[in-house]
Protein backbone atom coordinates (compact mmCIF):
# COMPACT_ATOMS: atom_id res chain seq x y z
CA UNK A 1 0.00 0.00 0.00
CA UNK A 2 1.26 3.52 -0.82
CA UNK A 3 2.02 6.03 1.88
CA UNK A 4 -0.70 8.25 0.36
CA UNK A 5 -3.29 5.89 0.23
CA UNK A 6 -2.36 4.58 4.08
CA UNK A 7 -2.62 8.18 4.94
CA UNK A 8 -6.17 8.61 3.70
CA UNK A 9 -7.22 5.16 5.35
CA UNK A 10 -5.83 6.29 8.41
CA UNK A 11 -7.55 9.90 8.53
CA UNK A 12 -10.95 8.09 8.20
CA UNK A 13 -10.15 6.45 11.50
CA UNK A 14 -9.92 2.47 10.30
CA UNK A 15 -6.25 2.08 10.92
CA UNK A 16 -5.45 0.68 14.53
CA UNK A 17 -1.86 1.47 16.05
CA UNK A 18 0.41 -2.27 15.53
CA UNK A 19 1.38 -2.88 19.19
CA UNK A 20 5.55 -3.56 19.42
CA UNK A 21 8.02 -4.59 21.48
CA UNK A 22 11.62 -3.03 21.02
CA UNK A 23 14.44 -4.58 21.93
CA UNK A 24 17.61 -2.45 21.87
CA UNK A 25 21.47 -1.07 22.62
CA UNK A 26 21.59 2.81 22.10
CA UNK A 27 23.44 3.57 20.64
CA UNK A 28 23.30 7.00 18.69
CA UNK A 29 21.26 4.92 15.74
CA UNK A 30 19.29 3.35 18.17
CA UNK A 31 17.81 6.48 19.82
CA UNK A 32 16.93 7.73 16.52
CA UNK A 33 14.77 4.92 15.63
CA UNK A 34 13.22 4.57 19.28
CA UNK A 35 12.04 8.84 18.64
CA UNK A 36 10.40 7.55 15.46
CA UNK A 37 8.40 4.73 16.74
CA UNK A 38 7.38 6.57 19.62
CA UNK A 39 6.13 9.67 18.22
CA UNK A 40 4.43 7.01 15.01
CA UNK A 41 0.74 7.66 14.92
CA UNK A 42 0.53 3.77 13.90
CA UNK A 43 2.84 2.10 16.19
CA UNK A 44 2.15 1.47 19.86
CA UNK A 45 5.37 0.59 21.68
CA UNK A 46 4.33 -1.58 24.20
CA UNK A 47 7.76 -2.36 26.28
CA UNK A 48 11.59 -1.43 25.82
CA UNK A 49 14.02 -4.44 26.77
CA UNK A 50 17.55 -3.84 26.63
CA UNK A 51 20.22 -6.05 26.00
CA UNK A 52 24.45 -5.60 25.85
CA UNK A 53 26.00 -4.61 22.76
CA UNK A 54 26.85 -0.89 21.41
CA UNK A 55 28.63 -0.59 24.75
CA UNK A 56 27.39 -2.45 28.35
CA UNK A 57 23.55 -3.47 29.80
CA UNK A 58 24.34 -0.85 32.10
CA UNK A 59 24.79 2.02 30.08
CA UNK A 60 22.39 0.68 26.92
CA UNK A 61 19.62 0.72 29.76
CA UNK A 62 20.68 4.34 31.43
CA UNK A 63 20.42 5.23 28.01
CA UNK A 64 17.18 3.92 27.31
CA UNK A 65 15.48 5.79 30.16
CA UNK A 66 17.42 8.80 29.59
CA UNK A 67 15.78 8.75 26.43
CA UNK A 68 12.59 8.13 27.34
CA UNK A 69 12.87 11.24 30.14
CA UNK A 70 13.78 13.67 26.93
CA UNK A 71 11.09 12.74 24.76
CA UNK A 72 8.50 12.59 27.99
CA UNK A 73 6.82 9.35 27.25
CA UNK A 74 6.18 6.50 29.86
CA UNK A 75 6.65 2.95 28.20
CA UNK A 76 8.20 0.63 30.24
CA UNK A 77 11.81 -0.71 30.55
CA UNK A 78 13.07 -4.74 30.95
CA UNK A 79 16.75 -5.22 31.40
CA UNK A 80 17.81 -8.08 29.47
CA UNK A 81 21.00 -10.42 28.94
CA UNK A 82 24.05 -8.56 29.76
CA UNK A 83 26.58 -10.81 27.78
CA UNK A 84 25.75 -13.39 24.67
CA UNK A 85 25.06 -16.81 25.00
CA UNK A 86 28.25 -18.14 24.48
CA UNK A 87 31.14 -15.83 22.71
CA UNK A 88 32.73 -13.39 24.47
CA UNK A 89 31.18 -9.95 24.54
CA UNK A 90 33.26 -7.26 22.50
CA UNK A 91 31.05 -3.86 21.90
CA UNK A 92 30.92 -1.10 19.39
CA UNK A 93 31.97 2.11 22.30
CA UNK A 94 34.19 3.12 18.65
CA UNK A 95 31.57 3.68 17.14
CA UNK A 96 29.00 5.25 19.27
CA UNK A 97 31.60 6.50 22.52
CA UNK A 98 32.14 5.06 25.86
CA UNK A 99 28.77 5.72 26.77
CA UNK A 100 26.65 4.93 23.78
CA UNK A 101 25.42 8.59 23.31
CA UNK A 102 27.59 11.24 23.93
CA UNK A 103 27.17 14.60 22.41
CA UNK A 104 24.30 15.59 24.16
CA UNK A 105 23.10 16.60 27.28
CA UNK A 106 20.52 14.54 28.37
CA UNK A 107 17.94 14.50 31.61
CA UNK A 108 18.61 11.85 34.63
CA UNK A 109 17.29 8.85 33.88
CA UNK A 110 14.09 7.85 34.14
CA UNK A 111 14.27 5.00 36.66
CA UNK A 112 10.64 4.13 37.61
CA UNK A 113 10.27 2.83 33.98
CA UNK A 114 12.69 -0.03 34.92
CA UNK A 115 10.73 -2.84 35.66
CA UNK A 116 12.37 -5.37 38.33
CA UNK A 117 11.46 -8.50 36.12
CA UNK A 118 14.29 -9.94 33.67
CA UNK A 119 13.41 -8.38 29.90
CA UNK A 120 12.40 -12.18 28.95
CA UNK A 121 10.12 -12.42 31.29
CA UNK A 122 8.59 -9.22 30.62
CA UNK A 123 8.18 -10.05 27.23
CA UNK A 124 6.34 -13.06 27.67
CA UNK A 125 3.79 -11.43 29.69
CA UNK A 126 3.33 -8.30 27.53
CA UNK A 127 2.85 -10.71 24.19
CA UNK A 128 0.98 -13.02 26.38
CA UNK A 129 -1.42 -10.82 27.36
CA UNK A 130 -1.87 -8.85 24.18
CA UNK A 131 -4.98 -8.93 22.35
CA UNK A 132 -3.72 -9.15 19.14
CA UNK A 133 -0.47 -10.29 17.52
CA UNK A 134 2.87 -8.41 18.95
CA UNK A 135 5.67 -7.72 16.20
CA UNK A 136 8.89 -7.72 17.72
CA UNK A 137 11.55 -5.48 16.24
CA UNK A 138 15.11 -5.78 17.72
CA UNK A 139 17.51 -3.33 16.47
CA UNK A 140 20.24 -4.92 18.67
CA UNK A 141 22.22 -8.44 19.55
CA UNK A 142 19.22 -11.27 19.32
CA UNK A 143 20.44 -12.55 22.49
CA UNK A 144 17.05 -11.64 24.70
CA UNK A 145 15.08 -13.02 21.73
CA UNK A 146 16.73 -16.08 21.34
CA UNK A 147 16.20 -16.86 25.13
CA UNK A 148 12.74 -16.08 25.10
CA UNK A 149 12.08 -18.70 22.31
CA UNK A 150 13.71 -20.71 24.50
CA UNK A 151 12.45 -20.21 27.53
CA UNK A 152 8.85 -19.31 26.49
CA UNK A 153 8.09 -21.30 23.33
CA UNK A 154 4.24 -20.65 23.95
CA UNK A 155 4.95 -17.17 22.92
CA UNK A 156 5.46 -17.83 19.09
CA UNK A 157 1.65 -18.43 18.30
CA UNK A 158 1.02 -14.12 19.60
CA UNK A 159 3.89 -13.08 17.25
CA UNK A 160 2.99 -11.69 14.10
CA UNK A 161 6.55 -11.20 13.01
CA UNK A 162 10.05 -10.21 14.01
CA UNK A 163 11.03 -7.19 11.89
CA UNK A 164 14.90 -6.87 12.55
CA UNK A 165 18.21 -4.63 11.80
CA UNK A 166 20.85 -7.06 11.61
CA UNK A 167 22.84 -9.40 9.39
CA UNK A 168 23.79 -8.82 5.20
CA UNK A 169 23.53 -10.45 2.04
CA UNK A 170 26.78 -9.62 1.06
CA UNK A 171 30.17 -8.00 3.17
CA UNK A 172 30.18 -7.50 7.24
CA UNK A 173 30.81 -4.26 9.12
CA UNK A 174 32.37 -6.50 12.25
CA UNK A 175 33.99 -9.60 10.41
CA UNK A 176 34.82 -9.96 6.80
CA UNK A 177 31.28 -11.18 6.20
CA UNK A 178 29.48 -10.59 9.85
CA UNK A 179 27.28 -7.68 10.23
CA UNK A 180 28.23 -6.38 13.91
CA UNK A 181 24.33 -7.58 15.40
CA UNK A 182 24.75 -10.77 14.40
CA UNK A 183 28.51 -11.56 15.02
CA UNK A 184 27.74 -10.66 18.43
CA UNK A 185 25.86 -13.21 19.41
CA UNK A 186 25.74 -15.52 16.44
CA UNK A 187 24.43 -18.45 18.09
CA UNK A 188 21.08 -16.97 19.18
CA UNK A 189 20.85 -15.44 15.70
CA UNK A 190 20.69 -19.02 14.38
CA UNK A 191 18.52 -19.83 17.08
CA UNK A 192 15.76 -16.88 16.13
CA UNK A 193 16.08 -17.31 12.19
CA UNK A 194 15.40 -21.60 13.16
CA UNK A 195 12.53 -20.14 15.20
CA UNK A 196 9.87 -20.49 12.94
CA UNK A 197 8.68 -17.48 13.09
CA UNK A 198 8.12 -15.06 10.09
CA UNK A 199 10.83 -12.64 10.11
CA UNK A 200 11.78 -9.53 7.76
CA UNK A 201 15.47 -9.08 7.97
CA UNK A 202 16.50 -5.35 7.80
CA UNK A 203 20.17 -5.60 6.82
CA UNK A 204 23.43 -3.86 6.05
CA UNK A 205 21.84 -3.93 2.60
CA UNK A 206 19.99 -1.26 2.81
CA UNK A 207 21.65 0.24 6.15
CA UNK A 208 24.79 1.24 4.46
CA UNK A 209 22.48 3.45 2.01
CA UNK A 210 19.92 4.60 4.77
CA UNK A 211 22.38 8.07 4.87
CA UNK A 212 21.31 11.13 6.21
CA UNK A 213 23.57 13.75 4.15
CA UNK A 214 25.27 16.55 5.72
CA UNK A 215 22.05 19.50 4.41
CA UNK A 216 19.34 16.92 6.17
CA UNK A 217 21.70 17.81 9.19
CA UNK A 218 21.53 21.43 8.64
CA UNK A 219 17.55 20.68 8.24
CA UNK A 220 16.82 18.06 11.04
CA UNK A 221 18.83 20.66 13.08
CA UNK A 222 15.75 22.76 13.27
CA UNK A 223 13.12 20.18 14.09
CA UNK A 224 12.82 20.72 17.38
CA UNK A 225 14.17 18.96 20.61
CA UNK A 226 14.63 15.53 18.61
CA UNK A 227 16.10 17.44 15.90
CA UNK A 228 18.42 18.97 17.99
CA UNK A 229 19.67 15.92 19.99
CA UNK A 230 20.08 14.11 16.43
CA UNK A 231 22.30 17.26 15.08
CA UNK A 232 24.34 16.63 18.66
CA UNK A 233 24.21 12.70 18.33
CA UNK A 234 25.42 13.07 14.88
CA UNK A 235 28.28 14.50 15.42
CA UNK A 236 29.99 12.03 17.31
CA UNK A 237 28.52 9.08 15.58
CA UNK A 238 31.18 7.21 13.80
CA UNK A 239 28.80 5.41 11.43
CA UNK A 240 29.72 7.08 8.75
CA UNK A 241 31.03 10.75 8.12
CA UNK A 242 29.07 13.97 9.15
CA UNK A 243 30.51 15.37 5.63
CA UNK A 244 29.57 12.65 2.99
CA UNK A 245 26.55 10.89 5.29
CA UNK A 246 25.60 8.68 8.10
CA UNK A 247 24.03 5.68 8.02
CA UNK A 248 20.79 4.86 9.63
CA UNK A 249 20.85 1.27 10.13
CA UNK A 250 18.41 0.79 12.97
CA UNK A 251 15.53 3.24 11.60
CA UNK A 252 15.57 0.62 8.44
CA UNK A 253 13.53 -1.60 10.59
CA UNK A 254 10.94 1.45 11.72
CA UNK A 255 11.07 2.16 8.18
CA UNK A 256 9.71 -1.41 6.91
CA UNK A 257 7.14 -1.37 9.68
CA UNK A 258 6.50 2.43 8.59
CA UNK A 259 6.89 2.51 4.77
CA UNK A 260 7.44 -1.18 3.25
CA UNK A 261 7.52 0.37 -0.34
CA UNK A 262 10.79 1.63 0.35
CA UNK A 263 12.20 -1.58 0.13
CA UNK A 264 13.22 -4.54 -2.42
CA UNK A 265 12.67 -7.61 -0.54
CA UNK A 266 13.19 -11.59 -1.39
CA UNK A 267 11.95 -13.98 0.21
CA UNK A 268 14.21 -16.86 0.76
CA UNK A 269 16.16 -18.86 3.02
CA UNK A 270 18.77 -17.24 5.84
CA UNK A 271 21.33 -19.38 8.00
CA UNK A 272 24.49 -18.51 10.67
CA UNK A 273 27.16 -19.75 9.70
CA UNK A 274 28.58 -20.83 13.58
CA UNK A 275 31.87 -23.01 12.75
CA UNK A 276 33.68 -20.69 9.90
CA UNK A 277 37.31 -20.09 10.99
CA UNK A 278 36.92 -16.64 9.10
CA UNK A 279 33.17 -15.97 8.90
CA UNK A 280 31.55 -16.82 11.82
CA UNK A 281 28.53 -14.89 12.30
CA UNK A 282 27.60 -14.50 8.27
CA UNK A 283 24.31 -14.47 7.76
CA UNK A 284 23.91 -16.64 4.56
CA UNK A 285 21.55 -15.43 2.31
CA UNK A 286 20.47 -18.41 -0.06
CA UNK A 287 19.11 -16.28 -2.73
CA UNK A 288 19.41 -18.69 -5.55
CA UNK A 289 18.57 -21.58 -3.58
CA UNK A 290 21.90 -23.51 -3.37
CA UNK A 291 21.25 -25.24 -0.39
CA UNK A 292 17.59 -26.43 -0.89
CA UNK A 293 16.23 -25.25 2.28
CA UNK A 294 12.22 -23.79 2.57
CA UNK A 295 11.92 -19.34 2.97
CA UNK A 296 12.54 -18.41 6.73
CA UNK A 297 12.96 -14.79 5.81
CA UNK A 298 12.18 -11.62 3.92
CA UNK A 299 15.66 -9.93 3.27
CA UNK A 300 15.37 -6.12 2.18
CA UNK A 301 18.43 -6.45 -0.74
CA UNK A 302 17.91 -2.65 -1.52
CA UNK A 303 16.35 1.04 -0.36
CA UNK A 304 15.42 3.75 -2.65
CA UNK A 305 17.56 6.07 -0.28
CA UNK A 306 16.26 9.58 -1.64
CA UNK A 307 12.90 8.42 -0.60
CA UNK A 308 14.40 7.28 2.91
CA UNK A 309 15.72 10.62 3.08
CA UNK A 310 12.78 11.86 3.02
CA UNK A 311 10.37 9.70 5.09
CA UNK A 312 13.30 10.29 8.14
CA UNK A 313 12.90 14.04 8.01
CA UNK A 314 9.52 13.98 8.17
CA UNK A 315 9.65 11.59 10.47
CA UNK A 316 11.56 13.12 12.90
CA UNK A 317 9.39 17.05 12.25
CA UNK A 318 6.90 14.54 14.13
CA UNK A 319 8.64 14.28 17.01
CA UNK A 320 8.70 16.86 19.95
Amino acid sequence: MKRKKRQEIKEKGKVKKRPIIIDTDPGIDDALAIAIALFSEELDVKLITTVAGNVSLENVTLNTLRLLNFFGKDVPVAKGAEKPLIVEFVDASNVHGKTGMEGYDFPEPKEELLLSEHAVNAMRRVIMESEEPITLVPIATLTNIALLFAMYPEVKSNIKEIVMMGGSAARGNKGVMSEFNIATDPEAAQMVFQSGVPIVMAGLDVGLKALVMPEDSEEIKQMGKVGDMAYHLFKKYRGGSFSTGLKMYDSCAIAYLLCPELYNVEETYVGVELRGTMTTGCTVVDLRGYLKREPNAKVCMDIDGKKFREWFKESIAKCI
